[in-house]
């Protein structure tokens, strides 16, 4: 009689993705919050909302929003190593790409809706390369699984 195991254990790459999804998730409410957020007001999106998390992050609706659906996605695509890959570097990806938004569009630009401030940029600059090292790094199990499942069949 053959018994089959199911394995609960989460890969490395699969942790990592949930970790950040739930920091992501927590930011986007602490950016609702008085007194975590200060300033005179929660602007909908552009650079004149003036709303800072923790007395340095600008934020928005727009961008506490955009933090919640980050945050939404990591713990959904943390539940697979394949998709817990996939959002850490394709999520790294598109920080990078705010990172430099925010260098061309940053400060009073009509174009800075979401809005970015310098402490902005230097965070999705660290969040960008972070999260597109440790998927690249965590996630390359994902790739030699892959292999070794279809060279078993």
């Amino acid at each position: 009689m053959s018994t089959s195991v199911v394995s609960n254990r989460r890969t490395a790459v699969q942790v990592a993705a949930t970790v950040v999804g739930a920091v992501f998730l927590l930011v986007g409410v602490l950016g609702f919050i008085p007194g975590v957020t200060s300033g005179s007001g929660l602007g909908f999106a552009g650079h004149h909302s003036d709303a800072y998390l923790l007395g340095l992050f600008q934020v928005s609706v727009l961008h506490n929003v955009v933090h919640l659906l980050f945050g939404i996605a990591g713990l959904a695509l943390g539940r697979s190593a394949a998709g817990s890959k996939g959002f850490l570097v394709w999520g790294g990806a598109i920080y990078l790409v705010l990172f430099v938004y925010g260098l061309v569009f940053g400060g009073e630009s009509a174009g800075n809706f979401v809005p970015l401030n310098a402490a902005d940029n230097g965070l999705h600059l660290l969040l960008g390369l972070g999260m597109l090292v440790i998927g690249l790094v965590l996630g390359r199990t994902v790739a030699a699984s892959r292999q070794t499942s279809a060279a078993r069949r």
